[in-house]
């Protein structure tokens, strides 16, 4: 009876987690210039057998991630006929992988109760929720970190040694989708600093090296054929550049605020710092509490275990290494630390809080209690699920704005320019390409000394509100040369201008 409720509470959770990671998608994800960036890319290695061997560009630093997630996009564009719903789906099903595989992790390390309430918890947070349902490289990093943590568990408690081949392919799988996977590395290292160190280990750890360079390998190839650059690029950025770096007092508030984050925005559905200074005040104090506590709370059992070396002390020795590097490598940064960067230990708090759980419920004193707060959890989650607004519809926008823009061309050859402040135009370009009506790319002089790459029309999409295509600095415009506008038209959210060469009156 208790394997039967198990496996029922399992099928329960994992259904609702694939409800709230992939119900209407289509409407509510995230479809802008990354994401046409991402989807152009794939295409192309679908259609046009232009595979590549680098991935997009990082958000700092100026260098470049791995091809794997252009990989991993292929059958699932294929499979929905290029429609960019199918990458967010498979998003969606990493993030439904995730919830089972933070069950199996918590099951093994604490038990039964421990793994299915941290199973539930992370099914039903917004914020993880948010991450799941959009297609973005970062977006898969909690399945690959949850993944690698539990196979370090259970090469050092199961005495699983060959564990180190699939443990070095998932290090080169991160490591491609975002470079705070590195952090990893470090609790990779600590761990079997601690646990591996007998020389017997050394032919798992070349096994462990063959898988790195097996995970590594598409990225590994390009660094290889063009002279590591973008691995010199990591090594300046990470020693000379303005972003990291120490600073006692900085290293003590960017700790404390991500240690606090961690709990607080996952677990607890924390406001945004936008928005913080709006909530009322004993509400700002159930938050901070909250997140306070369990964290302290955690760590505090945590610690007494190891020093009563209880049966669980390996697991709470993982536990404690992943969390405490985790914030101290944070430390070093110093620009903006995003909620996608916590995606190498989204799973932490909620695993953390599920051993919480079961060991309060065990007592009599503390059962009604504990058990309370975990459904006033569960339910204050549950009505913070992001599609309870209207959808945004960006792909719909994106599309029939693209249509729009189409149909001003007559079906004659035509440049393409997007003004905007943050947004590129690759949503737009996408669905030209799979049209089949791709804009012509202006060309400098230098390659086009006959200006053959300039068609008869520019067509202009704005993305401001006070856009003055004519004049324009930006290079689609200004290479096209002195023009004037022939037509304009309001569409939802932009204006579509059609410009043409100038002519002498």
């Amino acid at each position: 009876m208790i394997h039967k409720f198990e496996l029922i509470a399992l099928f329960v959770i994992l259904c609702l987690a694939a409800y709230l990671r992939l119900h209407n998608i289509s409407g509510y994800m995230t479809f802008l210039g990354d994401e046409g960036r991402d989807v152009l890319v794939v295409k192309r290695m679908i259609v046009d057998g232009k595979f590549t061997l680098l991935g997009p560009t990082a958000s700092v630093g100026g260098f470049f991630l791995g091809p794997i997630y252009y990989y991993f996009m292929i059958p699932f564009l294929w499979l929905w006929r290029m429609d960019p719903t199918g990458p967010a789906v498979m998003v969606g099903l990493f993030g439904v992988a995730t919830v089972f595989l933070v069950y199996r992790f918590g099951k093994e390390m604490f038990g039964t109760l421990a793994g299915l309430s941290s199973a539930a918890l992370y099914a039903l947070s917004p914020l993880v929720i948010a991450y799941s349902r959009s297609s973005w490289n970062p977006n898969v990093v909690p399945f690959f970190s949850t993944l690698l943590l539990y196979l370090l568990y259970r090469t050092v408690t199961k005495h699983k040694w060959g564990l180190l081949f699939p443990i070095g392919m998932v290090i080169g799988i991160g490591l491609q989708l975002h470079y705070l996977f590195s952090f990893l590395i470090v609790v990779t290292f600590v761990w079997f600093a601690m646990y591996g160190r007998e020389k017997k280990y050394i032919p798992y750890y070349l096994l462990g090296i063959l898988g790195f360079l097996i995970g590594y390998g598409p990225f590994l190839l390009f660094e290889l054929r063009h002279g590591f650059p973008n691995t010199r690029s990591i090594t300046q950025f990470l020693l000379t550049g303005k972003e990291t770096g120490f600073s006692f007092f900085g290293f003590i508030d960017i700790a404390r605020d991500v240690s606090f984050r961690l709990f607080g925005r996952l677990l607890f559905r924390h406001p945004q710092p936008e928005i913080w200074n709006s909530v009322p005040v004993w509400q700002q104090f159930l938050f901070w509490s909250a997140a306070r506590i369990s964290m302290i709370a955690a760590v505090f059992l945590f610690v007494k275990d190891i020093r009563e070396k209880k049966a669980n002390r390996l697991a709470a020795t993982l536990l404690l290494v992943w969390f405490i590097v985790i914030v101290f490598l944070f430390g070093f940064y110093r620009r903006g630390i995003y909620d996608y960067y916590f995606g190498i230990a989204f799973a932490l708090p909620f695993l953390l809080v599920g051993n919480l759980f079961s060991r309060f419920v065990r007592h009599r004193a503390t059962r009604v209690i504990s058990v309370g707060l975990l459904t006033v959890l569960i339910v204050f989650n549950w009505y913070g699920r992001p599609f309870l607004f209207p959808p945004n519809n960006q792909l719909a926008q994106a599309k029939h704005i693209a249509e729009t823009a189409l149909s001003k061309t007559n079906g004659k050859p035509f440049n393409f320019a997007l003004v905007a402040l943050f947004n590129s135009d690759h949503a737009y370009r996408y669905f030209f390409e799979i049209w089949g009506r791709a804009p012509v790319s202006i060309e400098n002089e230098a390659n086009d000394p006959q200006r053959k790459t300039v068609t008869d029309q520019l067509i202009v999409i704005c993305d401001t509100s006070d856009c003055k295509p004519l004049g324009h600095s930006l290079w689609e415009i200004a290479g096209f040369g002195r023009a004037e506008i022939e037509g304009r038209w309001e569409v939802p959210f932009v204006t579509i201008y059609k410009l043409t060469h100038y002519k002498e009156q």
